[in-house]
């Protein structure tokens, strides 16, 4: 790979991030609040390219012949051993026609021309692993991923931290009040339910199929971005199913803990009815 295509990819993979950030695609890899980083890091990526283009050009035409760098092709200073040379008998050290010794090599290269050859072959090709760059540029021009989903939340442990304070405070007015499956399994989990009593809620997540059978509504949570994400799962007694992935809307009232995780906590809703959605613009909770 030469210098050229490098300095394209750069741009192009400054372009590609630029891409995700003018609209919500940026939100499936990370939080929302990082758009302004995104932008300023793919800005920065197209000047660093386009720099380095020029740069590169600007330095090939200095170095061919006739050039500032090169020495070669220019006229020689009146005096020298070449102008000396050429005026003849009055303006030579030597009788003009003296034979060159036997042996005597012929016009020397150039002092610069191997260095020039050196330096237009260290230009000319670059590490083989800079083609890597074309992988996340085909991915969000061509693929655009989608953010995780099942597969990845059912390889995974539902994890619900333990909040600092202690008391719960109660769920907000309305029937249904709408909640996040964070908020819902938290309440579950480290408040036992008291505060979910007697309530009903509804809650915005896709389907997750359930090992044994059934199927999890389930919502991934980001800390920062896709990598360090981990799932919130909560078992949905009754209503409609769904294929996996489907974003749906759960509505109904706690049902207590799923007896049949072993290793994990994992609340119940007993739902009154489910509708499938559409996938939010931010699909993961933060």
């Amino acid at each position: 790979m030469n210098r050229d295509t490098q300095s394209v990819l750069v741009a192009l993979l400054g372009g590609a991030v630029i891409r995700i950030s003018l609209d919500d695609t940026y939100l499936r890899y990370v939080k929302d609040w990082t758009r302004p980083y995104l932008v300023v890091s793919g800005v920065l990526l197209i000047a660093l390219g386009l720099v380095s283009l020029w740069r590169e050009h600007a330095g090939r035409r200095a170095e061919k012949p006739g050039g500032v760098l090169s020495g070669v092709g220019g006229p020689e200073p009146p005096g020298s051993a070449g102008s000396a040379g050429a005026a003849g008998p009055a303006g030579s050290a030597e009788p003009a026609g003296r034979a060159e010794p036997a042996g005597r090599a012929g016009p020397a290269e150039p002092a610069g021309a191997a260095a020039h050859e050196d330096h237009e072959h260290d230009h000319s090709h670059g590490p083989a692993v800079a083609w890597l760059l074309l992988l996340p540029i085909f991915a969000i021009f061509l693929v655009a991923p989608p953010a995780l989903g099942s597969y990845s939340a059912s390889r995974a442990s539902s994890t619900v931290a333990q909040p600092e304070e202690g008391e719960f405070a109660p769920l907000p007015a309305g029937d249904p009040v709408t909640t996040t499956l964070t908020d819902y399994a938290t309440r579950a989990i480290w408040d036992e339910g008291r505060s979910l009593q007697g309530r009903r809620v509804r809650m915005v997540g896709f389907v997750s199929p359930r090992p044994g059978g059934g199927w999890h509504l389930a919502r991934l949570v980001m800390s920062c971005c896709a990598a360090d994400a981990r799932p919130v799962k909560v078992v949905v007694q009754g209503g409609q199913s769904f294929p996996a992935d489907s974003w749906v809307a759960v509505t109904g009232t706690y049902g207590g803990m799923d007896d049949a995780a072993r290793s994990e906590k994992i609340p119940v809703i007993r739902a009154d009815s489910v509708e499938a959605v559409r996938a939010p613009p931010e699909p993961y909770e933060g």
